[in-house]
C-alpha cells in the first residue's frame, strides 16, 4: 500500500496563512473542493518473445486536490484518496493481466513498488487476489492552490509470458491493454472520513508493448565418417530454428567452396582434389540451396519454441580420389 506524507507547518506560518485565508471570505465566486487524477502510459517498448528475461517499465500516478475556505471548516484541510484499478480491456484481473492483439495475449502486471511481488499488485477494493488500491492523505493550506502528490507505478512482463507470443505478417506488432473505464479515484475531504464516503472520478491510460519479429538459428556439422567413395555415404544432422510464433521464415545455403549450390564439393586441403556431395531437407529430396540452378529453399513458420530442421547429406558413388580428409564450409542463411 502506498501512502503520501501529510504536509505540516510551524506556528508562525500558521498565523500568516490564517490572515491570508480570512481575506478569501471577501472574494466572490466560491469553488468546489475537488480531487483529480492522471496516470501516464506504461510503455514496455520493443520486446523480443525469444528473450529469456523479464521486461519492465514505469509510469507516474499523480493526484491533485484543491479546496477553498468557503467549502471547508478547517484551515488545514485533508483529503483521503484511494486510486483503484480494474483488469483493463485485456481481462485477467488476477496475476497476470493481459495486453492483447486480436485474439493473442501477453501477460503482464502493475505494481506499487519494484519488488514486483503479489503484495504490491495494484488493484482495487474487493479484489479477489488481494491487489490493493493506491491510498494516501493529501493535506495543505486553504487559498494556496492545489496539493499534488505523485507515485511511481512499476510494470513487468515476466519471461514466462513471452512463450508463444506472435506477430502479424512478420511485422512488429503492438499489444495493448486500455484501462479506460477501469480506473477510479475515490476521495473524501476530512482526515476522519474514508475515501469511499465522498466522490468518485474516472481516469484512463494504456499499457503497451511492441513485439518484434525475431529468429535464432543453430547449426551442426554433417559428418560422413570414413569410407570409400565407391559406395554411397549418408549423414544427417539438425538445424535448430527458433522464431516468433506465426513468423514465416526461409533457410537457404550457399554453394560452399564450389560456389554452386547444385554441385557442392568437399576439398582435400593437401592434394586439392575434390569429392562431390549433396544436401537436402528431405531424404533424397531436391538439393537444398538458394533457389538457383534447380535448388530449393526450406520454408517454415515459427512456433515461438525451438524447431529441428533436418539436413540429409549424401556422397554419391564417384571416382576414388587420394585418401585423406575432405571438407567444405557452407553458409546457412535464415531470412524472416
Amino acid at each position: 500500500m502506498t501512502n503520501w506524507i501529510k504536509t505540516t507547518m510551524n506556528a508562525s506560518l500558521l498565523r500568516l496563512f490564517l490572515v491570508a485565508a480570512l481575506c478569501l471570505l471577501a472574494m466572490p465566486g466560491a469553488r468546489a473542493n475537488t480531487c483529480t487524477v492522471a496516470m501516464t502510459d506504461i510503455d514496455f517498448g520493443v520486446i523480443s518473445p525469444l528473450a529469456s528475461t523479464d521486461y519492465t517499465a514505469r509510469g507516474t500516478l499523480t493526484v491533485t486536490c484543491n479546496w477553498v475556505l468557503l467549502q471547508s471548516a478547517l484551515l488545514l484541510p485533508a483529503a483521503n484518496v484511494c486510486v483503484n484499478l480494474g483488469s483493463g480491456g485485456g481481462g485477467g484481473m488476477g496475476d497476470p493481466r493481459y495486453m492483447t492483439n486480436g485474439g493473442r495475449r501477453l501477460g503482464f502486471n502493475l505494481y506499487t513498488d519494484a519488488s514486483y511481488s503479489a503484495a504490491s499488485l495494484w488493484g482495487g477494493s474487493g479484489s479477489t487476489i488481494g491487489a490493493k488500491p493506491v491510498t494516501g492523505t493529501l493535506a495543505g493550506l486553504l487559498g494556496l492552490g492545489g496539493v499534488t502528490r505523485s507515485v511511481t507505478i512499476y510494470g513487468r512482463i515476466p519471461a514466462a509470458s513471452l512463450a508463444g507470443v506472435g506477430t502479424t505478417a512478420n511485422a512488429d506488432t503492438v499489444y495493448v491493454n486500455s484501462f479506460a473505464g477501469h480506473g477510479t479515484l475515490q476521495y473524501s475531504f476530512g482526515a476522519d472520513k474514508p475515501c469511499t464516503s465522498g466522490s468518485t472520478v474516472a481516469f484512463s491510460f494504456q499499457a503497451r508493448a511492441t513485439v518484434t519479429n525475431n529468429c535464432l538459428i543453430g547449426t551442426s556439422d554433417l559428418q560422413f565418417g570414413a569410407g570409400s567413395p565407391l559406395s554411397e555415404r549418408r549423414a544427417s544432422a539438425p538445424l535448430s530454428v527458433t522464431c516468433t510464433a506465426n513468423s514465416a521464415y526461409q533457410i537457404s545455403m550457399n554453394g560452399g567452396a564450389s560456389g554452386n549450390p547444385a554441385a557442392r564439393t568437399m576439398r582435400n586441403g593437401v592434394t586439392g582434389e575434390t569429392l562431390g556431395y549433396r544436401v537436402s531437407s528431405t531424404l533424397d529430396g531436391p538439393v537444398w540451396g538458394d533457389g538457383t540452378g534447380g535448388t530449393t529453399v526450406y520454408s517454415g513458420t515459427g512456433s515461438g519454441g525451438a524447431q529441428n530442421v533436418m539436413m540429409y547429406g549424401l556422397v554419391p558413388r564417384q571416382r576414388a580420389p587420394t585418401p585423406g580428409n575432405y571438407r567444405d564450409t557452407v553458409t546457412v542463411q535464415l531470412t524472416f
